[in-house]
């Protein structure tokens, strides 16, 4: 009996990202750059833009917001995240601080946007750029901040009863 060649399953074809999603992506490595560098925003957004040939399909609104937003608040949204933070912000790695400032950001000054899905693409964002548990991190903080900074949704999602 002969053996025949067996090829590896084929994995399916991995999901476009949506322009919000890549916007979020932009924004965090903005963050981090700036982190890192302290370059102004504006300069981090245009070597971004230079950088990426698909910088163009990020949503523009939400890219500019989050990093110009996270950059300018990123004293008053440390001193918000630094209470649920288990060690000094100062050793949050930068990867995890860029996400934390990008979706603490939208938590606070987004509240168009559901919190849950901020955290989730959060976490989405800390598992392709961070360390290996890191999204388990940024979960708990972004968990803890939305439970005071968004009280009342938070409340209503955790009480909501299931559709069944």
């Amino acid at each position: 009996m002969s053996e025949q060649a067996q090829t590896p399953a084929q994995a399916p074809a991995p999901k476009p990202k949506s322009a919000r999603r890549r916007a979020r992506e932009f924004a965090v490595q903005g963050v981090y750059q700036w982190l890192l560098t302290g370059e102004t925003a504006h300069s981090i957004d245009r070597f971004l833009n230079d950088s990426s040939t698909s910088y163009g399909r990020a949503d523009a609104a939400l890219l500019k917001t989050a990093l110009f937003g996270a950059i300018k608040e990123a004293e008053g949204l440390k001193a918000l995240l630094k209470p649920h933070v288990d060690r000094p912000m100062d050793e949050v790695s930068p990867v995890e601080c860029a996400v934390l400032l990008v979706a603490g950001f939208e938590i606070v000054h987004m509240p168009e946007t559901p919190y849950p899905v901020i955290i989730n693409e959060a976490i989405e964002l800390a598992k392709t750029f961070g360390g290996v548990d890191g999204h388990k991190f940024v979960n708990g903080v972004l968990d803890r901040l939305a439970s005071h900074v968004r009280e009342e949704e938070f409340v209503n999602l955790r009480t909501r009863k299931p559709r069944g």
